[in-house]
């Protein structure tokens, strides 16, 4: 799950234990290494811009991130990267990118109608006339957000070797298309755990599909899971390449 806790430097640090490399990771670098110049919002630590690169990705990769804390993971890399701190309202691109990519659920949160139409209005004036857009949701039909229950603890260990405990809770009753829950930390060194609160938007096709044609995006492809399977009601992932154009 993608969300705006990871400002504090504890937190960051953690991110990568968190959110190891994975199939979706597999999915969007092959599509980061066929593009010439690549934008990734909401780029948390910089992993996947920062392995296309050591893979040869010869041409500009930026990533962009609201959060400091996570940008200073991603400059400690080392790698030739740009990074920018802000997010798609507060930053210029026109024509830019051949490819503009959400990973690890970022679109999600864009919860306000309007914000979600002036960050996808950015996208589309970022990217060349044959870009492509590509990011994912979580499928609203699976309804994944009634399994992040307490009793479900993850356990990852720090860079010291510390056993860091991580659990979900859900605010009841779900408002629409709108989940929020939060996200508990619980260090052995820290007096008590740290909560973020977090909200994600789940939008199913047809509306992720109003607000792609608005903003003047054509969905060229759509996959139900990271080996590009088609998209079913029993599929975990909505995942969407668009492109330039109108339907």
């Amino acid at each position: 799950m993608a969300d705006r806790s990871f400002t504090d430097p504890s937190l960051a640090a953690l991110y990568d234990a968190l959110n190891p490399w994975g199939p979706s990771d597999d999915f969007y670098l092959d599509l980061v290494m066929s593009a010439r110049s690549v934008l990734d919002v909401g780029c948390g630590t910089g992993r996947l811009l920062e392995r296309a690169r050591v893979a040869g990705h010869e041409g500009r990769l930026c990533g962009l991130d609201p959060a400091a804390a996570i940008l200073v993971q991603a400059r400690r890399r080392g790698a030739a990267v740009e990074w920018v701190l802000g997010d798609l309202l507060s930053t210029w691109w026109e024509r830019e990118f051949d490819l503009v990519v959400m990973t690890g659920h970022a679109f999600q949160v864009l919860v306000g109608d309007e914000e979600l139409r002036s960050c996808l209005a950015a996208i589309r004036r970022a990217l060349t006339d044959d870009g492509r857009f590509v990011f994912e949701t979580l499928n609203p039909a699976v309804r994944a957000w009634e399994r992040w229950t307490p009793d479900r603890v993850r356990e990852v260990t720090d860079a010291d070797g510390e056993v860091v405990r991580v659990w979900h809770e859900v605010e009841t009753p779900v408002s629409r298309d709108r989940v929020t829950f939060t996200e508990n930390f619980d260090h052995p060194r820290w007096e008590r755990p740290q909560v973020s609160r977090s909200t994600l938007r789940f939008l199913g096709p047809d509306a992720l599909d109003r607000f792609l044609t608005e903003a003047g995006l054509v969905v060229a492809e759509r996959y139900g899971d990271w080996g590009r399977g088609p998209l079913t009601p029993t599929s975990p992932e909505i995942i969407t390449v668009a492109r330039p154009g109108t339907p």
